[in-house]
């Protein structure tokens, strides 16, 4: 399963961008969207923007994201559910 990740944008610079969740930061290609600003949210998956999101629903999401058990991904990650 993948997750895409809503992050908001710091930065702009050509076809990349500089976004943030917390204390992640990260730098991705915004290439498939127009008109981002700064202060933007957008969905980023594989260090791609793929959709631009309302604040309100970026910060559902991670709210949401938030409450999983951090225990779900470490066995996730040894090969269980």
């Amino acid at each position: 399963m993948c997750l895409g990740i809503p992050m908001r944008v710091k930065k702009i610079k050509g076809d990349f961008a500089q976004v943030e969740s917390g204390r992640l930061t990260r730098n991705i290609n915004i290439q498939m969207l127009k008109r981002l600003e700064i202060g933007d949210y957008v969905i980023v998956h594989a260090g791609f923007a793929i959709e631009k999101v309302d604040q309100e629903r970026a910060k559902e999401t991670l709210r949401l994201i938030n409450e999983i058990p951090l225990e779900t991904f470490s066995k996730r990650a040894k090969g269980g559910f």
